[in-house]
């Protein structure tokens, strides 16, 4: 099922997510349901992660898959974070040309660092601890900051967001005027 993505200015974006209590959903479908459910909608966007503030769960959950990354299938990399925390971001520091979900038409660029530690369940409720590098350190820390309430905008001088904000009003008022 196609879940409906919450846009920029829900306050749900920028709430710190809570822990999925493993002792409730170990084993149960209804989250296992929901995983797939968002990975249904990642397809159907074209999208590269999605975490569930942004389809309205106040939960630390989120997916990564990036086929539209590479193309020869190098870089396909596909995980589900279940009460994912980062325990250490290193290496160099490096620009990248984003887009969010929530943010609709709107592309810019982030400085991140190029290395992550990252410990999590997966969508078998194992628990991992993986360090990731490059594209994938760099997507699963946009995904993270979302279930940590920050957004991709808050890397940028308030003179850049509230030129966001207006891109982003008037690409939603062209949306709804076809509507």
């Amino acid at each position: 099922m196609i879940l409906p993505i919450i846009l920029y200015g829900n306050p749900i974006l920028r709430k710190k997510c809570i822990d999925i209590d493993i002792n409730i959903y170990y084993q149960d479908s209804r989250i296992n349901q929901l995983i797939k459910n968002m990975f249904e909608t990642l397809h159907k966007v074209k999208g590269i992660g999605l975490a569930a503030p942004q389809i309205g769960k106040n939960i630390r959950l989120f997916i990564v898959k990036t086929p539209y990354l590479s193309k020869n299938g190098k870089n396909n990399y596909k995980e589900v974070f279940i009460n994912a925390r980062i325990l250490k971001i290193y290496g160099e520091e490096y620009e990248f040309n984003e887009g969010c979900l929530s943010f609709p038409g709107i592309m810019e660029y982030v400085k991140r660092k190029s290395h992550i530690l990252i410990e999590y369940y997966d969508n078998n409720w194992n628990k991992k601890k993986k360090t990731l590098k490059g594209i994938c350190a760099r997507v699963i820390q946009h995904e993270y900051d979302h279930i940590e309430g920050k957004l991709f905008i808050d890397y940028f001088s308030s003179i850049k967001r509230k030129l966001i904000k207006k891109k982003l009003i008037i690409f939603l008022r062209s949306k709804n005027s076809l509507l």
